[in-house]
């Protein structure tokens, strides 16, 4: 059976150096010719990336033909600030957004309001809609947010945030399938009736990679972990990484899943391995072979 090639989107951080600037022009050289839904870019913890962001954001919208969605958080920002930057963000013809809460400041244990900030993505997302003018995007749990007591509060929440007027979804990265369904299961129990797209994060270094899921409570199967000690012994963690992260989105794409969100890391080799693997292909211009 021939599967459907599902639509694609891509994760970015903004740049702070040049040679990082020099890897996130690469990648998108790299990735944009896959014709994405659309990419987005991520603020740093503490919104410290803020003005990098707006200027990765302008700039991939003005000179790469794709559809930007700009990540914005509630962190060290009054609610005026906040939609002052959306009002930019606008004005640039950039009109998705991702709405989320933020991590805290480096040094901080949790997420403290601005005194006169939004208290939460909810808050975000009821002040970006009133706007009228965005296309809401907003995170996702298939596994227990790290502040969270069960998946359910998750689901509870995600509806809050639909309620107050996000579109879609993205979920944190997962390592099996059945997660994902479980999680899609729960939402649409809960009435929950935008699209939830699964996050896809390629294991580009599974000692890096393994580090911060556990800080963001993603399950790490004790299969995993045996494959890639196996992997990195034998000097064949890459080939494994592609062969278990095309075979994660294959099951997806057999269980109804028809967009997939994928976690870049500024690193495009793997990204591009795995789609072609689904049949997503850079688009040539017959002009350009002619």
């Amino acid at each position: 059976m021939t599967l459907p090639t599902p639509r694609v989107s891509f994760e970015f951080f903004p740049p702070q150096s040049l040679e990082a600037s020099f890897r996130l022009w690469d990648t998108l050289g790299t990735l944009a010719p896959l014709m994405p839904e659309f990419v987005s870019v991520t603020y740093g913890a503490g919104g410290t990336t803020r003005d990098l962001t707006h200027d990765a954001v302008k700039t991939i919208h003005a000179h790469y033909g794709v559809k930007v969605a700009a990540h914005l958080t509630c962190v060290n920002a009054t609610k005026a600030e906040t939609l002052e930057i959306a009002e930019g963000y606008a004005e640039a013809g950039v009109n998705q957004i991702v709405a989320l809460r933020g991590d805290p400041p480096k040094g901080a244990n949790r997420f403290e309001p601005h005194p006169d900030g939004y208290a939460s993505s909810v808050e975000l997302i009821e002040g970006l809609a009133k706007t009228g003018k965005f296309e809401i995007r907003v995170g996702a749990y298939p596994e227990p947010h790290p502040e969270a007591n069960n998946l359910q509060e998750c689901v509870d929440f995600l509806k809050r945030k639909v309620d107050a007027g996000a579109t879609s979804a993205m979920t944190q990265f997962f390592f099996e399938a059945d997660t994902f369904f479980r999680f899609r299961d729960a939402c649409d129990k809960a009435g929950i009736n935008v699209p939830i797209i699964p996050g896809i994060l390629p294991i580009n270094n599974w000692t890096g990679i393994r580090k911060f899921a556990a800080r963001c409570g993603a399950i790490i199967p004790q299969w995993l972990d045996e494959a890639y000690d196996a992997a990195i012994r034998d000097g064949r963690e890459q080939l494994l990484s592609t062969a278990l992260c095309s075979e994660l989105c294959t099951d997806l794409i057999e269980g109804g899943v028809e967009d997939l969100h994928f976690y870049t890391l500024n690193a495009p080799d793997l990204t591009r391995d795995v789609c072609a693997a689904l049949g997503v292909t850079p688009e040539v211009n017959l002009s350009e072979v002619a």
